[in-house]
């Protein structure tokens, strides 16, 4: 039950950030449908594993990977996919901690936290640079397929 409001809030999120960003309207229920997926992916290989930052690279992967393939299929720029896709992973809550710890002079738990941020959000940098690099490894192998 908990996955399923998982998905459920994760493609509400997913696609209202659409809505925000003027994303196009058929694109809605797409780029919600990656958000989720890259979230259960998350949710599940944190889960397992408890290593958020080997959870959320794993997931931007995902996202990235199936942004490019359906900016393709669909004729539409990839970032309206990946931008959409990659809100569930962003660590907002986390850096929010941060600076309130920072605030309220608790540099122990700040120092922690923010190093946490800066470790996801470079995981998120890293999936999405990796992404492109499987992409054009893919389309290579395409085409050099179809040569010969």
């Amino acid at each position: 039950m908990a996955i399923l409001a998982q998905l459920i809030t994760s493609f509400i999120a997913t696609g209202a950030f659409g809505i925000i960003f003027n994303a196009p309207k058929e694109s809605l229920v797409k780029c919600g449908l990656i958000g989720s997926g890259g979230w259960l992916i998350y949710y599940l290989l944190e889960d397992f594993s408890g290593d958020a930052v080997f959870a959320t690279l794993t997931a931007t992967v995902f996202v990235a990977v199936i942004s490019q393939e359906l900016a393709k299929f669909y004729k539409m720029p990839v970032i309206i996919f990946s931008v959409a896709g990659i809100i569930p992973l962003v660590p907002g809550g986390l850096a929010y901690d941060a600076m309130r710890n920072f605030v309220e002079n608790d540099y122990n738990s700040a120092l922690g936290s923010a190093a946490k941020v800066l470790m996801l959000a470079g995981s998120i940098a890293f999936g999405l640079v990796f992404s492109e690099v499987i992409n054009q490894l893919l389309k290579k192998f395409h085409l050099n397929k179809t040569r010969t």
